[in-house]
Formats: C-alpha cells, sequence, structure tokens
C-alpha cells in the first residue's frame, strides 16, 4: 500500500511538471503562431524588399530631420515618466519629481526594449524605489496599480481609429481579423472603468482602501493616453520625414494597429507582430517595401533603442554611490569659480560611470561599430561628398580605404567577444582599430559620422580600461567554429546589402557624375573573397589571446623537488601521490605556503583535492587562485574536495555535489577473526594451502620486475586506454616512488600486484593506487592481496588503510536531496550494466571500512551536467 501511495504521489508530481512546461510552451507558442500568421498574410508583400535600396534612402535623410526625429522620440520617452509621478503622489512615495521622472525613464525604456510581459519595468522600479528608501508594500501596490492602466490609453486610441479619426480601412478590410482584435482592445476601456469601481479593484490596486479616486484614475487614463499618442506621434514623424504624400492621420491609425497586434503576440516591444503589420499598413497606403522598412527601423532606433541606452547610463549613474558621482574637492585650496565648475560638473568624477556601464555594454558597441563599418562600405556614400572626395583623393587611395574598412569591419565584430572576456590584448587591438577605421572610413568617402562614432566607442574602451586584466582566454573548437560561421554570414550580408544598394544607386546617379567609385559585381566577388580571407586572418590573432602557457605547463624536475621539500614538512592528503604523475600544474599560493594541484579541462582549472599546507591559510590561496584563474577566463573547481574545507569553499562561493564515500578501514581494529570476517578468512587459508604467495617490493625495483609487471598490466588492460588525473596507471617512473604488493602462484609467477600511495601525513594513512591481475587468476586473489597489504600497513605503524572510493555512494538518499543527486542516486542503483557501482561498495564494506564523504565544489556559474562530462573527459582521457 506505501508503494502504491509513492507511485501515486511521483505521478502526481510528474503530472504538475508537465503541466508547468505545458504552460510555459504554451505561452512561448501564442507570440509565435502569432508572428507566423502575420507573415503567412503579408508574404507576398514582402518579397520585393531590397535592403540595400532601403539602407540607402536611410542616408539620403537631411541632418535636421534626423534631429528633429531624435529631440521627439526622447520627448515620447519622457512622457512615460508621467506614470511614476501619478503613483509618487497618490501613494505618497518620500521621492523627489527628478526621481520619480529618472526611475520612470529607466523602467519604460528597459521594458520596451526588453519586455517580457512588463516585469522587467515593474522589477526595475521595485528596485530603485527600494533603494531610494520606498516601503515594499508601497511598492508592490505601485506596481500592481500601474499593470492594468498601462493599456487604456491604446484602448482609446483604438476608438479614434474605429470612429476613423484615424483612418486605416485598407488595413482593416484587407485583414479582417485585425478588425476584431481592435474591437477587443477598444472594449478594454469601458471594462476597466467598471471594474476599478469594484471591491476587488479596491482590495488588489488600492491597498485594500476601496475604490480609486477619480482624479487618480484619471490622472492615470491621461499618463497612459500620453504614451500611447506620442509613440504614435513619434512613428507619424518618422513617416512623414521619410515618405512623400502619405498623411499624419493615416499613419497614426496604421501605428495603432500594429501596436495592437504587437500588444497582443506578448513579444518585447511587440517586435515582429507590430513591424509586420505595420509593413503591411504601410504598403496599403502605397509606400514601397523598402521605404516602410526604413520608417520601422528609424522608429525602433530612436523611439527604443536610444532612450533605452541613455536608460543604461542613468541606471550606472543611480547605482554608483552619491560620494562618487559627485566628485567635490573640498577644501582643496583651488579658487572659489574652478570648485564651483567641478561641483556643476563633477569633473573628474562624471566619467566614473562610464567604467560602471559594464563590458557587456562595451563589447556590443565594439561589436555596433563592426556592422556600421561594414554597414557603410556596402552602401554608396552620398553623392556631394563622392563629387567632393573625387577632387581631393585619387581612386586607388578610396578603393584601398574602402577594402580596410571591410576587414577592419569584420575584425571588429570578431574582437567584440575578446572585449566581453575582458583581454587586456583584445583591448589594445581594438582600440588600434577603432582609430584605423575611423581614418580609413572617412578616407573612403567622408562618412565622419562614422568616424565619430568610431571615436566615441574608442573613448569609452579607453576611459574602461582598468576593467581590461584578463591575460587570455580559452579558445576551443567549438569558439572557432562559431566565429568562422559569423565571418561568413557577415561577408554574404554585406554581398547582398552591397550588391542591392548600389545597383539602386547606380539608376539615380546623375550622369556627369563619374562612376568610377561604384563597383561592379565582380568588385564586389572579390571584396568578399577579401572580407572572408580577412576573416581567417584575424581568427589566427584571436588565438593570441588565449592563456599563456604558463597555465598548462606541466611541472619540471625542479618543480618536483620543491615537491617534496613542501611535503617533508606540511601534511599531505590521500591524493597527494598523485602529484608524482607529473600530469597536474602546481599553483604556489599564499608566498609558497600553499600547494593548489589542478589540471585544465577546457575552461576549467580542475583541483585536485583540497589545497595543502596550513589550513588557516587555505582560503586566501583559493582567492588568489580564483583570481590567478580569473585573469584567464577560467572557472575553478574542485574535484574530490573533503568535508574538513567545505566551509571555506562555501565562504568562495561554492556549490557542492557529494560524489561518493571514501573507504577508510581502521587498522587498530582490523582482524581476520571472527564469524563476520569467515570468507576473508577462507580465502586466505585456501590460497596458503593451494601454494600461493604474498610478497611486499621495495623501490628501487630493477627492469625484470618491471616488465613482468607490465605483462600482467598489459593483458589486464585488454587495449584499453588508461585512465588518469585522480587514478594511477602505469608508469615506471612513478611506480618506483612507493612499495609493490605481488600475488605469486605456485611457479613464483605475479598473478597479481598492486601499488601503494603513502598519504604523507606522518605514515598514518595509506592507499591503495593501481591493482591489476591476470584475467585467470584464481577468484578471491584480490582479497588475498588486500588482507596482506592492511596485515603489513598495520606491522609498518599505519592507523588508516584507503581502499578508495565508492562512486555516488549514499548519495540522494534524503528526500529533500537535489534532484541531480537524486538522478546520480538512480544511476547508483540501476548503473549496475555500465560500472558496478552497488558492487563495488559492497565488495569494500567486506573490511568493514569507515566511509568518509567526498564532494565536487564548483562556481554557480558552472553547468553540473557540462561539467560532469568534462570530468570524465579528463579522467579517461589518454595518458602518455
Amino acid at each position: 500500500m506505501l508503494t502504491a501511495l509513492k507511485q501515486l504521489k511521483s505521478f502526481r508530481i510528474v503530472q504538475l511538471i508537465l503541466a508547468a512546461y505545458q504552460k510555459r510552451i504554451v505561452r512561448l507558442l501564442i507570440p509565435l503562431i502569432i508572428l507566423a500568421l502575420v507573415i503567412w498574410l503579408g508574404s507576398r508583400e514582402l518579397h520585393n524588399m531590397n535592403i540595400g535600396r532601403m539602407l540607402f534612402e536611410l542616408r539620403r535623410l537631411t541632418p535636421w530631420s534626423i534631429l528633429e526625429i531624435a529631440l521627439f522620440s526622447l520627448l515620447a520617452a519622457g512622457v512615460m515618466s508621467s506614470y511614476d509621478l501619478v503613483v509618487r503622489k497618490h501613494f505618497r512615495m518620500p521621492i523627489s519629481i527628478g526621481a520619480a521622472f529618472r526611475y520612470g525613464w529607466i523602467a519604460n525604456t528597459f521594458n520596451n526594449a526588453c519586455g517580457f510581459a512588463g516585469f522587467t519595468g515593474a522589477g526595475l522600479r521595485a528596485f530603485l524605489y527600494k533603494k531610494s528608501g520606498v516601503p515594499l508594500n508601497v511598492i508592490t501596490a505601485a506596481v500592481i496599480f500601474l499593470s492594468p492602466v498601462v493599456i487604456t490609453g491604446l484602448s482609446l486610441l483604438a476608438w479614434t481609429v474605429l470612429a476613423r479619426l484615424f483612418p486605416a480601412d485598407q488595413l482593416l478590410h484587407a485583414y479582417p481579423w485585425l478588425r476584431w482584435a481592435m474591437w477587443g482592445m477598444a472594449l478594454y476601456l469601458p471594462v476597466f472603468l467598471l471594474v476599478q469601481r469594484s471591491r476587488l479593484f479596491g482590495k488588489w490596486f488600492n491597498q485594500g482602501k476601496g475604490t480609486m479616486p477619480w482624479t487618480t484614475i484619471f490622472a492615470s487614463l491621461a499618463s497612459s493616453l500620453l504614451e500611447w499618442l506620442f509613440a504614435a506621434l513619434a512613428f507619424g514623424l518618422v513617416g512623414t520625414r521619410v515618405l512623400d504624400g502619405v498623411p499624419l492621420e493615416a499613419l497614426i491609425g496604421v501605428y495603432v494597429i500594429a501596436a495592437t497586434a504587437g500588444l497582443i503576440s506578448m513579444a518585447p516591444g511587440g517586435i515582429g507582430a507590430f513591424d509586420v503589420t505595420a509593413l503591411l499598413g504601410l504598403q496599403l497606403l502605397g509606400v514601397h517595401p523598402d521605404l516602410a522598412l526604413t520608417v520601422l527601423l528609424l522608429f525602433r532606433f530612436f523611439y527604443f533603442i536610444v532612450p533605452w541606452l541613455i536608460a543604461l547610463v542613468m541606471t550606472a549613474v543611480e547605482i554608483i554611490p552619491k560620494r562618487e558621482r559627485i566628485g567635490e574637492l573640498a577644501g582643496s585650496g583651488w579658487s572659489y569659480s574652478l570648485n564651483k565648475w567641478q561641483q556643476i560638473w563633477a569633473w573628474p568624477g562624471q566619467f566614473r560611470f562610464l567604467a560602471d556601464l559594464g563590458v557587456w555594454a562595451l563589447s556590443k558597441l565594439v561589436l555596433a561599430s563592426g556592422l556600421l563599418l561594414l554597414l557603410s562600405a556596402a552602401l554608396p556614400g552620398l553623392l556631394y561628398r563622392l563629387r567632393f572626395a573625387e577632387k581631393l583623393l585619387t581612386l586607388p587611395i578610396m578603393q584601398l580605404s574602402h577594402d580596410i574598412s571591410v576587414i577592419i569591419g569584420i575584425m571588429l565584430i570578431v574582437l567584440s567577444h575578446g572585449i566581453s572576456l575582458r583581454i587586456r590584448r583584445a583591448l589594445r587591438l581594438t582600440l588600434g582599430l577603432l582609430f584605423a577605421g575611423a581614418i580609413f572610413t572617412f578616407i573612403k568617402g567622408f562618412d565622419f559620422e562614422e568616424a565619430f562614432f568610431l571615436l566615441f566607442v574608442a573613448l569609452m574602451l579607453y576611459l574602461s580600461r582598468s576593467r581590461f586584466y584578463r591575460e587570455g582566454a580559452p579558445v576551443s573548437r567549438t569558439n572557432l567554429l562559431i566565429w568562422g560561421g559569423l565571418t561568413v554570414l557577415v561577408t554574404v550580408a554585406y554581398l547582398l546589402i552591397g550588391a542591392g544598394g548600389y545597383s539602386y544607386f547606380l539608376h539615380r546617379l546623375p550622369l556627369r557624375m563619374s562612376t568610377n567609385l561604384l563597383f561592379d559585381r565582380q568588385h564586389f566577388g572579390i571584396k568578399g573573397l577579401l572580407s572572408l580571407l580577412s576573416a581567417w586572418v584575424f581568427l589566427t590573432m584571436y588565438l593570441m589571446m588565449r592563456p599563456k602557457r604558463g597555465v598548462e605547463e606541466l611541472p619540471d624536475a625542479a618543480e618536483m623537488d620543491r615537491l617534496r621539500e613542501f611535503i617533508a614538512h606540511e601534511q599531505g592528503n590521500l591524493l597527494t601521490h598523485m602529484l608524482f604523475l607529473g600530469d597536474k600544474q602546481f599553483y604556489w599560493a599564499q608566498e609558497g605556503n600553499v600547494l593548489i594541484p589542478y589540471a585544465r579541462s577546457r575552461n576549467k582549472l580542475v583541483v585536485l583535492g583540497d589545497p595543502l599546507g596550513p589550513m588557516d591559510q587555505a582560503s586566501a590561496a583559493i582567492q588568489e587562485f580564483q583570481g590567478y584563474a580569473d585573469r584567464y577566463a577560467l572557472a575553478v573547481v574542485f574535484y574530490q574536495a573533503s568535508p574538513a574545507y567545505l566551509p571555506l569553499y562555501h565562504e568562495n562561493g561554492y556549490r557542492f555535489f557529494k560524489l561518493g564515500e571514501e573507504a577508510l578501514v581502521p587498522l587498530e581494529s582490523f582482524t581476520l577473526a571472527g564469524k563476520i570476517n569467515t570468507p576473508l578468512r577462507t580465502v586466505r587459508n585456501r590460497f596458503g594451502r593451494e601454494g600461493y604467495s604474498f610478497q611486499m617490493a621495495y623501490p628501487p625495483f630493477d627492469d625484470s620486475l618491471l616488465t613482468r609487471l607490465r605483462a600482467v598490466s598489459d593483458v589486464w588492460l585488454e587495449g584499453r586506454k588508461e585512465k588518469g588525473y585522480s587514478l594511477g596507471w602505469f608508469n615506471e617512473t612513478y611506480l618506483q616512488l612507493a612499495p609493490l604488493a605481488l600475488v605469486l602462484d605456485p611457479q613464483q609467477q605475479v598473478i597479481a600486484f598492486a601499488s601503494l600511495a603513502p598519504a604523507y601525513d606522518n605514515k598514518q594513512t595509506i592507499s591503495i593506487d593501481l591493482m591489476r591481475h591476470l584475467p585467470d587468476a584464481p577468484n578471491g586473489t584480490m582479497d588475498f592481496l588486500f588482507t596482506h597489504v592492511m596485515e603489513w600497513a598495520r606491522d609498518e605503524g599505519y592507523v588508516t588503510f584507503n581502499l578508495g572510493m565508492a562512486p555516488l555512494s549514499s548519495v540522494g538518499q534524503s528526500e529533500r536531496a537535489l534532484r541531480e543527486e537524486k538522478l546520480a542516486r538512480l544511476v547508483f542503483q540501476y548503473g549496475g550494466h555500465w560500472y558496478g557501482f552497488q558492487g563495488l561498495r559492497r565488495y569494500k564494506e567486506k573490511f568493514s571500512p569507515a566511509w568518509e564523504p567526498r564532494y565536487l565544489a564548483y562556481p554557480a556559474s558552472v553547468s553540473l551536467p557540462i561539467l560532469t562530462a568534462e570530468l570524465m573527459y579528463l579522467v579517461s582521457r589518454k595518458m602518455d
């Protein structure tokens, strides 16, 4: 009955998990289905789009038009802060009007850029308000209050579209399902006004204080209307500046319908559904697809991206402590006027926030710089600049500058990854390329806008140079494939955009204008080959950013001598003898007082066991080693960590996974007497009667013995490769360091042997190491060997004999264990087909050991399944 209840409970848990995943899948599929539907319906209108022509038209806008669009878009973004002014007054928040405006700007622009159903804006508001001392219950009430209000403005605009104040009849007639969406959006407003007078609204949205005052309701409705109306006007302003003859009212109508489609799709910023719906609406107004896409790109850039970039800077300023922002130099003795200048401009502290913008943002700026160079090279320059360039520069110089700009663009795209990893050499190379890119993009067609942007990015990188401390980063085959494929895709995009842009430009070129600056298709093919070649050249340069060989240098004879001297006066552990295998690197921390042995596996440094040395210096040594690894973008993992060191790992940010338990036999109580040890005693007596014998051999060993042992080892391996790292393998130099236990048959031939590994803890502990036997050795051979070895160790004065670890033993037994450990428990129970987990533990239990757990300590940023696979590879990789 109990078993049936457990099965029923497990089945219920599985059902809940499946239901949760189904809900997540449904939430993911809804926007994808809507986007696919819109694209399918408008595919006929979209197939004639020419990206090259679209980008060329974008460059033809006058600087005044761009400035006008930028300023109004910033105004539209600022209007959204009216929400926060309303909740500040209604909930009596102890913050200034300026702070409410800043918090609203940050929350709303982040929400526009990232979305996630409003959670981004809500989370940022909660963080910023809490930072200003607003109680958590007030923050929660304010966020909940805003959630149903935001859509009301769009609902009101939906009524204006249905009433043909902002007509969009062609779009609604072509796609009738959009009319139903508009009616649904329009009806939201009256439903909201009815619900807000209910008790439910007062309970959940007004902190249980009854219905919301009409003044607050109308103020919030006005805020929502201002947000959506100004966004629509920003869209209309872009349309009127790019398009000819399209009325503003029609553009606003298209925007309202597109915004409704985007809201229904639940995608961040309505991306996808909004854009395709707007494209369809503009084309129905007679706008060419290329120009329609130009309108959308400009609107997205100035209304979404630019305010969000400003919000990044504002967020950095909000996070930095006030004393660091102000940068006053009180009492410095400077003149009053200069001191006031510093107070106003916070010189030089106003640049400090640049270092706190985040390396992530800097890497994206470098990526954008590379894309901008390629885009600029793929499109023709402006006519008046090309005419001017023809008079001042020679054609070969302009073409060479064009070619170099393409190469630099691709290099910057790949280098952005090095910037995100904070590699110092990547920073130096990027700065040089940005300066060179600014020069060559200016020479090729006097594109001073691109040049100023590149110099601005270079300035930001220079001001943040202290953040770049790493000496290298690992470069794997996967990285090479990813970035190699990216360069190919970028080159293809460059060719496609360039072909379209130059073809369109050729038809608009005045007859008197020289065509020498227009590159034919053959030239573009050459450009593609040069781009690919530059990509591969850069990948070779990128390899220079990998870690220095010092991270992977194996210890030489001098290092081994230093190890011997170290363990002569410091306590070792059960794994110390493995260091003489020579396959692990040594890091000497705390001025040589602590030794950390490790091996590299991909982007991780895997430490074998605990740090060796004084325990009171171990935590500082771990931090020192973490800093050393971080300079090469590597993570530190501790393999087979002991329980005594877990508090140290915990305080340094590590999580734990139980690997299994070590079998430690107390030699003082070990005996073959008694009923429980009858099987061991019987085996020993039987081997003695049949003429088998046990023998201990001490180094140095002669060649004849090692040859015989090699033969036994080769037969035992049966062609399998040796394992390593935490396991010993047959290495004659290594075997010469410790005694060997031998089992001889009646003809005095070796049929089994085992090497021993002292723990270097003042003869307290000794371990079994390498174990080999012939396949036809009698049953019980290893029992015979172990009993003799333990008796020998006891006679030699050792206290504990280590039989080795039983992997996954006693893992995941608790009901509240981690799911990874519960999965490991299943592997322990049912994985005997591949590895005898349970059989190995039962075998070692015959010797009545005490079990001591061993753990894997790993950072939270490391994926445990991936780490497990890497550890398996590390232990199983071929040894020399």
